[in-house]
């Protein structure tokens, strides 16, 4: 038994221009299934069958809060030139500089239209396969603790795991990594930006959700009732992620 990540689901008050934006960003496809639900997908992704991960925008009442989110997505670049050129036309689509700190480093951190934060990497010869997202990063306490628990809750492959970071990648070697990050201060507001897991067709939902909370996972009301047919968790540190049923 075991599980996938899928959706990188990105919540926005205007699901439609924010998907937009984001299948410019990555240069996917943009496809609503249903409204208040807009999609953005690589070209042949099969999201029963994943390579990788794609974005679901999801419509929400509620703006987004001034705390930075705790989980953003890190975009590769293939040369000084490139990473110019996909700055100066993100920010002609609506992304905005962004303070969080970060200080003189050689990349740029910028929002996207709602304020989500996200980063434009310099090129690093460890993305060149990963296409445009490099990876998705998770800001936790303790990347150890992390490390165990998503590595018994998926079957992506650790890469390396430290006091400081954890790096997983899928365990067919393409795609994003996964990457959690120690900074400090604990999560204090639920996240606009989560992971949604997808198990595979012969393991049970259920059983999958009750082998989550064996390894720390904890149930969560966002709200959502009980006729939806995914599960709504959290992972030790309170990271909010949904398992979604094969439908």
């Amino acid at each position: 038994m075991t599980l996938r990540p899928v959706l990188v689901n990105i919540k926005a008050v205007d699901d439609t221009a924010v998907g937009r934006f984001w299948a410019e960003a990555l240069g996917w496809a943009v496809s609503s299934a249903e409204p208040g639900a807009t999609a953005v997908k690589p070209a042949g992704f099969d999201w029963l069958d994943p390579v990788g991960v794609c974005v679901d925008v999801i419509a929400v009442p509620e703006p987004r809060t001034a705390t930075k989110n705790r989980v953003h997505l890190d975009l590769a670049t293939t040369s000084a030139a490139h990473r110019t050129e996909l700055v100066a036309r993100l920010r002609s689509l609506g992304a905005t500089p962004v303070d969080v700190g970060q200080g003189e480093v050689p990349w740029t951190v910028l929002a996207d239209p709602e304020g989500n934060e996200f980063c434009v990497l310099e090129p690093r010869e460890v993305y060149r396969d990963t296409g445009p997202i490099a990876a998705v990063v998770i800001d936790c306490v303790d990347p150890r603790a992390m490390a165990r628990f998503w590595g018994g809750a998926t079957d992506w492959t650790l890469h390396e795991v430290s006091d400081d970071h954890a790096t997983f990648r899928s365990a067919r070697g393409d795609g994003p990594y996964f990457e959690f990050l120690r900074t400090p201060g604990a999560k204090t507001v639920p996240d606009r930006v989560h992971l949604d897991l997808l198990r595979y067709p012969s393991d049970d939902q259920e059983a999958e959700v009750t082998r989550l909370r064996a390894l720390g996972a904890t149930d969560l009301d966002v709200g959502q009732g009980d006729d939806v047919p995914w599960r709504c968790l959290s992972d030790p540190e309170g990271h909010e992620f949904c398992v979604l049923a094969r439908s």
